[in-house]
């Protein structure tokens, strides 16, 4: 689409000290997150943990207790929604009925007094980018859900806004549609080279899209960084447990390494010797080899991944494992395994 140029739109966000309160109850707390022109930022947590109204902040539509919210080191903090120059699709589609796609996508455009001839052009070109050029004429009705927040994301992109806010935009889809969206929304927003920010509470779509992921956990990032270092190398407990399945196991800590089933394991952090439980990652546990210790286990359930397949076994103790490992071994339900750790460092929290 020429007519939005990456120079127009490479902008940097920061949120500076932002503090929000409803109330007598603080939503956020001391947030301070920096987004990069071109950069694409998921915030990931669970329901209530601040990340919808961190983005409502960045769009204007909530004004912060405290802090400041800057773009391109403007400080806006006080400048309403419609002169932060904004695009931004909602979970729900918020199209107008009576209008067609090509003039709900050019409604911004209206609003701006762009001439009706340029401001249908842009509109067409709006839709050819998300893939409904053939469909412009259609009322919101027969589209279906896919389409419909295909309308929507054209519509937010159509004014070249500085920067793209996107609140769980694909949540109401089924899961097919998800992933064909997503991969849509990723493929739009490097080749307009627009900074963007992503709320969602689906792990899977943060790690898939994103170049940096903030784990958010009552009203503070917990953690951001890549999705790979989110994975590998967790700050902390939660940020282990919410992102990635893992399996908790008795560790026993000294001098910064754990000995889990009887292996040394690094700990990532600092954690005082003592006994823990640590997230141990499926694909970090394996069958032992000939002459190897390890935990004894039972099979209880296997399913196929495609190219591995993650089973669960059940220990003596009654703790349930889960383990990914090649099709090549296909499991049977009461099938006993001898298992060993992985040296991969693991993230490790207190008994409770």
């Amino acid at each position: 689409m020429a007519t939005i140029a990456p120079e127009r739109v490479a902008t940097t966000v920061v949120l500076d000290g932002v503090v929000k309160n409803f109330g007598q109850t603080r939503v956020l707390h001391d947030l301070n997150l920096t987004i990069r022109p071109g950069e694409f930022v998921s915030l990931l947590g669970p329901s209530g943990c601040g990340k919808t109204t961190a983005l409502r902040l960045i769009a204007g539509l909530e004004e912060p207790t405290g802090g400041a919210i800057l773009m391109n080191g403007e400080d806006v903090t006080g400048v309403p929604t419609n002169r932060r120059d904004i695009g931004m699709v909602f979970q729900s589609y918020s199209l107008f009925p009576h209008l067609t796609a090509i003039d709900n996508t050019r409604f911004g455009l209206d609003m701006r007094k762009v001439p009706k001839d340029r401001a249908r052009t842009l509109a067409a070109e709006s839709l050819e980018l998300v893939g409904l050029a053939a469909l412009a004429d259609r009322y919101p009705h027969q589209l279906s859900g896919g389409q419909q927040q295909r309308v929507a994301l054209a519509r937010a992109l159509v004014t070249s806004p500085k920067v793209l806010l996107l609140d769980e935009p694909l949540s109401a889809l089924d899961a097919r549609v998800r992933v064909q969206l997503r991969e849509e929304i990723l493929r739009i927003q490097k080749e307009l080279g627009m900074t963007t920010v992503f709320v969602t509470h689906d792990q899977e779509e943060a790690l898939a899209i994103s170049d940096r992921v903030a784990v958010m956990q009552g009203g503070r990032i917990e953690q951001i960084g890549t999705p790979e270092e989110l994975y590998l190398t967790p700050a902390t407990a939660d940020v282990a447990a919410f992102v990635g399945l893992s399996s908790l196991l008795p560790a026993t800590v000294t001098g910064g390494v754990a000995r889990i089933w009887g292996r040394a394991v690094p700990v990532i952090g600092a954690a005082p010797d003592g006994e823990y439980r640590a997230f141990v990652r499926p694909e970090h546990l394996r069958v032992a080899r000939a002459g190897e210790s390890g935990m004894r286990g039972t099979v209880e359930a296997s399913i196929l991944l495609g190219s591995s397949r993650r089973t669960e076994l059940r220990l003596a103790s009654g703790e349930v494992v889960a383990m990914q490992h090649g099709v090549s071994l296909p499991p049977e339900r009461g099938d006993e395994w001898l298992l060993v750790v992985e040296p991969a460092p693991v993230v490790v929290r207190p008994l409770a």
